[in-house]
């Protein structure tokens, strides 16, 4: 059962798309690269979210938190997902999306490859960045009703795992320990694999304190209940003045659509044209005489320098100088479906 889903975070990645817009310079590229870990985190974490899902949501046996955030005093855990079962063993995920590959070392040390330096690259532990979780976790939990057998609070085991995108490749060391460092797609398996290789003592154990469905999902929502989502002033960690954010791109070509483009075919003059990306970039192709033609673009200012972006089957000017998005042409579906047959 699922108790919690992940936090939307489209309200983020849209203020952060203004202040882009608005910013210059080394701002600009710190925005951007704060963007660019939001959307990997993301989805990193709906990846994993739905391999978790997709095996245990069903199960009256588990009971599933996506996205936990709690607090104790001065420390924080962000915990991407929480699995807790029958027998109140709690299961700490914390993900990774890597893109290319991750190497660990025989003394515990996490490399990931950097695609653009070809080397890899030092990054934190997420073995002990879970830890901490775990450390803070335990403290939030003392916070919960649990349920208490024989007068005895019943407390659980917590097992911490790192999930890793099943598209990384991992280099393990032979003497250092890296069984918690798990596939996403595998996790499931792994751990019930775990369960049967138990000795029995362990077993009998974990056996004497299996609570009930209602109880469990009881505390898999007491448990929920503790999450305090974080609210992040992006303005003023970029150092911008509050109310700097421009309107959002869509906010923006709402505001200032233009009429399509009346744009034709340099040879044969039809207006049967897409937009398609090649190797010089963005022109027009058309349907009539495949025929090339440029796109030109500027949006007056001296010094400036216009983009395309692509939304669907939508193309926006952009000027980020000027701060403006508008809406340049929109490809005809039948024509992008025929462009791909």
């Amino acid at each position: 059962m699922i108790i919690k889903n992940c936090d939307d975070r489209t309200g983020d990645v849209e203020t952060l798309e203004r202040l882009a817009v608005g910013a210059d310079g080394p701002t600009r590229k710190n925005i951007e690269a704060e963007l660019r870990n939001l959307r990997s985190g993301v989805k990193g974490e709906k990846d994993a979210a739905y391999f978790i899902d997709f095996d245990l949501s069903s199960s009256k046996n588990w009971v599933i938190i996506h996205d936990l955030r709690v607090e104790v005093g001065s420390r924080v855990a962000q915990i991407d997902h929480l699995l807790i079962n029958r027998v109140l063993e709690v299961f700490v995920l914390e993900t990774k999306s890597l893109h290319a590959s991750l190497k660990i070392t025989e003394d515990g040390e996490f490399l990931r490859f950097n695609e653009w330096k070809k080397t890899y690259e030092g990054m934190p532990s997420p073995l002990a960045q879970n830890e901490r979780h775990v450390a803070v976790l335990k403290e939030a939990i003392k916070q919960v009703a649990l349920p208490s057998r024989l007068g005895v609070r019943l407390e659980p085991t917590f097992e911490p795992y790192v999930l890793i995108s099943p598209k990384t490749r991992i280099d393990r060391p032979k003497a250092f320990d890296t069984s918690r460092v798990v596939k996403a797609d595998v996790f499931v398996k792994t751990i019930q694999k775990q369960v049967d290789d138990e000795n029995a003592a362990r077993m009998l154990l974990a056996m004497a304190k299996v609570v009930g469905q209602d109880t469990l999902e009881d505390v898999g929502r007491k448990i929920a209940s503790l999450h305090r989502p974080l609210s992040i002033d992006y303005a003023s960690k970029f150092g911008l003045a509050a109310g700097s954010a421009k309107p959002s791109k869509s906010e923006q070509a709402r505001a200032t659509d233009e009429p399509q483009a009346t744009s034709t075919c340099r040879h044969c003059s039809s207006k049967r044209l897409s937009i398609v990306y090649g190797k010089y970039g963005y022109y027009f192709k058309c349907a009539d005489c495949e025929g090339n033609t440029a796109i030109r673009l500027g949006c007056g200012q001296e010094g400036h320098k216009e983009r395309i972006r692509k939304e669907g089957l939508r193309f926006f000017r952009e000027c980020s100088q000027c701060g403006t998005s508008r809406l340049f042409y929109t490809n005809a579906r039948e024509s992008l479906e025929r462009r791909n047959a």
